[in-house]
């Protein structure tokens, strides 16, 4: 197709898909990507800091995935599992387990997170026989009904919709609410001591609640990370009422955090866990994770699929983890994000509208407020995000009202790309200060 062409269909994507699919940011027309890059349409080159919302988290088309998705083209296309059975599906359950943490070792495949959230908080009913589901104020689960009932990153979400009545919600640990001189870990796991004591004292008994299900670093709300004591508290009052604990990883999954997964760098393990997004380098995957004791308990017909574990994506997920492996994706995370970690922290100090920067590993939030209050600037971030995008590096947002510069690179960047992209990023904040009439210091150090 020519480029003139291409931009004809472009232009018709307002009445060829849904506002709530096709508006978002930056709506960039692209032909090519290619490890940290995007190539768009207009000849240029730009610099990655999305990876897709998280998912190209080995780079975009890595040579090793690309090729395992073209043999696995030649043998099969379709499952669907059950009706056949087929190596990859096999050898990824079996792979996975090596990198999960211990005692979840079963696995029911689906295509998006949000089909994980769904069959983790179905297997948790239909284990333990109770209806009740309580979630934390702020965490984003899908947009599914059942994964939105538990959902509170933004009302917006649920408008309309009446997500079912059968759940509670509890405070998220935000570590800026902890007052001053208190140890967050303390603060924070006796607070949700308190407010789980008073949900069973007020609304809801232990005994019809089935399950707890977190982010164990808030995403979609806001990049918000816990103390590690809060998360230790939760798994402790689970075991106290038996009520199963359910991580949503599918943001913090597979290298984000710096480790294979979130409850691997807390040390919490969950009985439950949903993971999708960076399974299979962009390929739709996800699995619903628990114990086989577990498992068992949810027999034929409690749960389905047609597309769920599609060969070709179990194949692009077994050349995900070799890559993880053969290129030290972990590594690289934990050493490129505490890089990226001390610049922004330069850049915190050289400009008055970044309020605060949050990160573990490589998933980072920029906070960006008015510099005179201190309030949320979600208009700002906007400016600054097209800023950016005009000078050829993507970010993208997060947080209740938008005001989350959200800068997720795939973990294979370097330094050097680091560099630059947050150079580009520098400029953008000096840029939008100088027009809203702040002034930036003259050096962040």
């Amino acid at each position: 197709m020519t480029q003139s062409n291409w931009m004809a269909l472009f232009h018709k994507m307002p009445d060829l898909l849904a506002p709530t699919m096709a508006k978002d940011h930056p709506n960039l027309p692209v032909v090519k990507e290619e490890g940290c890059y995007y190539y768009g349409l207009d000849g240029r080159k730009y610099l990655d800091f999305t990876s897709g919302i998280a998912v190209a988290n080995t780079g975009h088309r890595h040579p090793k995935v690309v090729q395992a998705i073209k043999e696995a083209a030649d043998r099969l296309m379709h499952g669907p599992s059950g009706v056949i059975m087929y190596e990859s599906i096999l050898r990824l359950a079996e792979e996975l387990t090596k990198i999960l943490p211990e005692g979840l070792d079963c696995f029911f495949f689906a295509n998006s997170g949000t089909e994980a959230i769904e069959g983790a908080i179905k297997l948790a009913k239909h284990v333990t026989r109770r209806p009740y589901v309580i979630s934390f104020t702020g965490c984003f689960h899908g947009r599914s009904l059942g994964a939105l009932s538990v959902s509170t990153s933004k009302s917006k979400y649920r408008k309309y919709l009446q997500p079912n009545g059968l759940t509670y919600q509890l405070p998220y640990a935000n570590p800026k609410d902890c007052p001053v001189g208190e140890d967050p870990d303390v603060y924070f796991a006796n607070r949700l001591e308190n407010d789980v004591a008073s949900l069973f004292a007020h609304q809801v008994t232990p005994e019809e609640v089935a399950c707890m299900i977190v982010e164990p670093v808030l995403g979609e709300g806001g990049y918000i990370v816990p103390p590690k004591g809060w998360l230790h508290k939760m798994r402790e009052i689970c075991d106290r009422y038996e009520i199963l604990l359910i991580f949503d990883e599918v943001q913090t999954g597979f290298g984000r955090t710096g480790e294979w997964f979130a409850a691997q760098t807390f040390g919490v393990t969950p009985d439950i866990m949903a993971i999708a997004k960076g399974i299979a380098s962009g390929l739709p995957l996800s699995a619903t994770v628990a114990s086989k004791e577990l498992m068992k308990q949810w027999p034929l017909g409690s749960h389905g699929t047609t597309f769920g574990g599609n060969p070709i994506a179990c194949e692009a997920a077994l050349a995900t983890l070799e890559v993880f492996r053969e290129e030290k994706l972990l590594e690289n995370c934990r050493e490129v994000g505490e890089y990226a970690r001390k610049k922004l922290e330069v850049l915190k100090r050289k400009h008055p509208v970044i309020g605060d920067v949050r990160s573990i590993g490589l998933m980072i939030g920029i906070e960006i407020v008015q510099p005179h209050t201190g309030e949320p600037n979600g208009e700002g971030v906007m400016n600054i995000l097209n800023r950016c995008l005009q000078k050829g590096v993507l970010f993208y947002l997060c947080g209740n009202q938008g005001e989350v510069i959200r800068m997720i690179p795939p973990l294979i960047v370097t330094k050097e790309q680091i560099d630059e992209g947050l150079s580009m990023l520098d400029e953008a904040l000096t840029e939008y200060e100088a027009e809203i009439g702040v002034h930036s210091f003259a050096s962040g150090k």
